[in-house]
């Protein structure tokens, strides 16, 4: 008896690990958990576009689950207000802007669900949507097609038939770029003709008049990012665009120059970035690499110095520069030393001819990198650079953008 006993009890408990190992393995196909050790904060979010399909993709990384939602055409590109609860999807060739809700509001000590993710009622259908900024609650947009502005504040964008509001400058048409200013200005880009290249920098108030007139004027101008106070925009030093440096518009008007390195050669700073928390300005060329723009000391000095750079962005906070190389090398830069953290391979190489290469943002615990040929987004750990979750979401991410806060603070 004593033997068939035993035998009941290892048969209950190989029932039991059984039933355990079945539950388990049916809640790893609803979605694939991340370790609770690793988990993203609560409340970020993660969207992504695709170059054919009508989608856009939300994946929420805490729990890994995806939601779907539809959209009017492919390849919208994808950028996070300010505020950090919307984003703006702009679709330049057909004229259109849309904005979408994750649903999320901050109130500082905490995080308030709001709602559903959706669309919000708000559109835009200025021609050829390009640059998109977002300072506090408001968000603007330079319309290359017609060389005007489209400004709205978050307060309007669930009402049913909301529009932007056009701002006319009266600048002609032309691949412009605009900042915003701390005194309710903005630093706007002009052209000499339709469709030439922006050449110099004004400031208007909200209504489009002019406050400051260009007082320099340069080569082609690329590019550009706003602390409120300075706005700093990547330029040709001349019409012959046979050198280049930055070009920096105070909200008072001043303008001033600094040069690339000496030995830098015919290239432009074509991408500005500002990062908020750690209070510095980055350039970055895909041909040379990405530099520290300092105001203060008039200097452009490099951070990686390399022409195999293809992505490079700050993490959401602005406290950290990452890198990601051909050779599918992830580097990250502590922006308040200068100093590189960490460096090391999260992917296959990448071939420089790839016309959608993978696409690259990051918060303070995960970068996030959507890989076209696989039909899914990488959440890489910084820690390690080994604990990798793979998100499945459409059959070709080319856009992608984190948004939402870095908190766990329910209310």
């Amino acid at each position: 008896m004593r033997n068939i006993r035993l035998t009941h009890r290892t048969l209950q408990l190989a029932l039991s690990l059984a039933a355990a190992t079945l539950l388990a393995s049916c809640d790893k196909n609803d979605k694939s958990e991340v370790a609770p050790d690793v988990k993203e904060y609560r409340y970020v979010r993660v969207l992504v576009t695709d170059e054919q399909d009508l989608k856009l993709t939300q994946i929420t990384p805490r729990d890994a689950s995806i939601t779907s939602f539809d959209t009017d055409f492919p390849l919208g590109t994808l950028y996070p207000t300010a505020s950090g609860r919307f984003a703006g999807v702009l679709y330049g060739p057909q004229n259109l802007v849309k904005m979408f809700d994750t649903g999320l509001e901050s109130h500082g000590d905490h995080i308030d669900v709001k709602g559903t993710p959706k669309w919000g009622a708000i559109t835009s259908t200025a021609p050829r949507p390009a640059h998109f900024k977002s300072s506090g609650a408001e968000t603007l947009i330079f319309n290359d097609g017609d060389g005007t502005l489209s400004v709205s504040n978050e307060t309007n964008f669930h009402n049913s038939g909301a529009r932007f509001t056009v701002v006319n400058a009266g600048l002609v048409p032309h691949h412009g770029a605009m900042a915003h200013f701390g005194n309710d200005t903005y630093a706007v880009t002009t052209a000499s003709a339709s469709g030439a290249s922006p050449t110099r920098v004004q400031v208007i108030d909200k209504r489009g008049a002019l406050t400051h007139a260009s007082t320099l004027q340069t080569g082609a101008i690329h590019g550009n990012a706003s602390d409120g106070e300075n706005a700093v925009f990547g330029a040709w030093t001349s019409t012959a665009n046979t050198s280049a440096g930055v070009l920096v518009v105070n909200k008072n008007g001043q303008q001033r120059l600094i040069p690339n390195p000496t030995d830098f050669g015919a290239f432009r700073l074509g991408t500005v970035l500002y990062a908020k928390e750690a209070r510095k300005f980055i350039g970055f060329s895909g041909a040379k690499g990405a530099y520290l723009i300092n105001l203060v000391d008039n200097k452009i000095t490099p951070i990686y110095a390399g022409n195999d750079a293809f992505q490079c962005k700050t993490d959401y906070a602005g406290k950290n520069l990452l890198v990601l190389t051909l050779d599918g090398k992830l580097r990250i830069y502590d922006l308040v030393t200068g100093t590189l953290k960490k460096e090391g391979d999260v992917l296959a190489a990448t071939p420089a001819a790839d016309t959608f290469k993978p696409v690259l943002e990051a918060t303070e615990k995960f970068a996030y990198i959507a890989v076209p040929t696989l039909g899914e987004v990488h959440q890489i750990k910084l820690d390690d650079f080994s604990t990798v979750v793979r998100h499945k979401v459409t059959a070709r991410p080319v856009r992608l953008t984190v948004l939402g806060f870095e908190s766990d603070a329910v209310h």
